[in-house]
């Protein structure tokens, strides 16, 4: 498989692991949004969301609610965002999260207003 996200995970490629078991591996990203800007990979390979199963969704949960504290206490950051894109928007297609550490004065923008259809005819659609 030629997923760069495996080849870290089997050593081929250096990275910087900030916390491994036996489940995933999380290390710093390589373009970083924030200071501590970090994935949590599954060691297994999972395209999406979809593929992935339960257990493991619920184990990165886990590992970010163990990180959190952690990267408060050790980055001084006040905030954590948290994103995960499937398909579209997607770069490696090896499902993982991404934890941004965020502070008062990292004039980061995550957040993008969209020109988007009324929201009843939306919610319509999806109800």
């Amino acid at each position: 498989m030629d997923c760069i996200f495996c080849k870290i995970i089997n050593g081929e490629i250096p990275s910087n692991i900030v916390y491994e078991d036996d489940v995933v591996s999380v290390f710093l990203d390589v373009n970083p949004q924030a200071d501590g800007h970090s994935l949590i990979v599954p060691k297994k390979h999972y395209n999406n969301v979809l593929d992935c199963d339960d257990q493991t969704l619920s184990h990165v949960q886990e590992v970010v609610k163990k990180l959190y504290p952690i990267y408060r206490d050790r980055l001084g950051c006040e905030g954590l965002t948290l994103i995960q894109n499937n398909d579209y928007g997607q770069e490696v297609k090896h499902y993982h999260m991404h934890l941004i550490p965020r502070y008062a004065d990292d004039d980061l923008h995550l957040e993008t207003k969209l020109q988007t259809k009324n929201i009843q005819e939306i919610f319509d659609k999806l109800k």
